[in-house]
């Protein structure tokens, strides 16, 4: 997300729950093991998750620098319009996951709660600031996860924005950086802004794959984009 906080109105700042994460990203044992950046965090519980898992948990959002109170109130109210949001489209979305509507609602409340709890439990986790530029040194992070803002937001995000923001997550991982979804809010598929960063990631060096993971809201949207360190990404 932007580093400006005069901003944060234009993005919804969703509680997704840590078992909407392990599907997204398709997180396995193995990678609660070291240090995570979630990026942008919003009113997530992965977090919290993560780290009752053994992880080194971060999350880095402008949203946090808010007052905790006023942040938690704010993140709550957004469970309803992120709802609606997804309501007011119904056909372009899959409710299996969450068993409906009702369900949605639910898991994302319940998120937004412990998120809020823990914010004022463990203020240390939760880190002010945004892409482009991120206040951590070079190779902090075993692992970098960036849920429904890149691609996501590409209707007010350009190309230039989306590589430098690719560019820095990849700075302070040592090993991947995984970017879901790769639609918009619409559910459109960004195959073409996909294709040309990986291209031009590919001239910086830095290899990069599409992986279909265990989850599917958006239709379509299915796909994560992963960046990594040592040339190789299976």
């Amino acid at each position: 997300m932007s580093s400006d906080p005069d901003n944060i109105g234009d993005y919804l700042i969703s509680a997704r729950s840590f078992d909407e994460y392990v599907a997204m990203f398709d997180l396995v044992d193995a990678d609660f093991r070291g240090s995570i950046l979630d990026c942008p965090g919003g009113g997530s519980s992965f977090t919290v998750g993560a780290s009752n898992r053994g992880a080194d948990a971060r999350a880095i959002d402008p949203a946090y620098s808010m007052p905790a109170d006023d942040l938690a109130a704010l993140v709550i109210a957004e469970t309803h319009r992120g709802t609606a949001h997804s309501l007011a489209g119904s056909d372009r979305y899959n409710w299996d996951f969450y068993g409906g509507p009702a369900g949605h609602l639910a898991v994302r409340q319940a998120s937004a709660l412990t998120f809020a709890h823990d914010l004022r439990a463990h203020p240390d986790r939760y880190v002010p600031g945004g892409l482009p530029h991120l206040p951590f040194a070079e190779r902090s992070f075993a692992l970098v996860l960036c849920s429904h803002f890149l691609f996501t937001y590409a209707d007010r995000l350009d190309h230039d924005f989306h590589l430098a923001a690719l560019l820095e997550l990849h700075r302070v991982a040592v090993g991947e950086v995984r970017v879901f979804p790769l639609t918009d809010q619409a559910g459109r598929a960004q195959d073409g802004l996909v294709s040309r960063l990986q291209t031009q990631l590919a001239d910086a060096g830095i290899a990069s794959v599409l992986r279909t993971v265990p989850y599917e809201f958006q239709r379509g949207g299915n796909q994560m984009l992963v960046l990594a360190h040592d040339g190789q990404v299976s």
